[in-house]
């Protein structure tokens, strides 16, 4: 999306927020605050700023437990 012309945030919030609302289930997913259920993931970079970071994952954390 970024590629055609979609602004980093909004792509990233196509995938988070957006999609959850989408799917009516932005009470229980899409952000990160307490009550929503959540998985993180970090990476080398800031995907705001350089979307091709999210090809460099650093952790990612599911229900609580990092993953390898």
């Amino acid at each position: 999306m970024v590629t055609y012309g979609m602004p980093t945030v909004d792509t990233l919030k196509s995938a988070t927020s957006v999609a959850a609302r989408v799917l009516r289930m932005d009470d229980r997913i899409g952000a990160i605050k307490p009550g929503l259920l959540a998985d993180l993931a970090a990476f080398d970079g800031d995907p705001s700023r350089d979307i091709s970071a999210l090809r460099r994952v650093k952790f990612v954390m599911k229900a609580g437990i990092r993953q390898r």
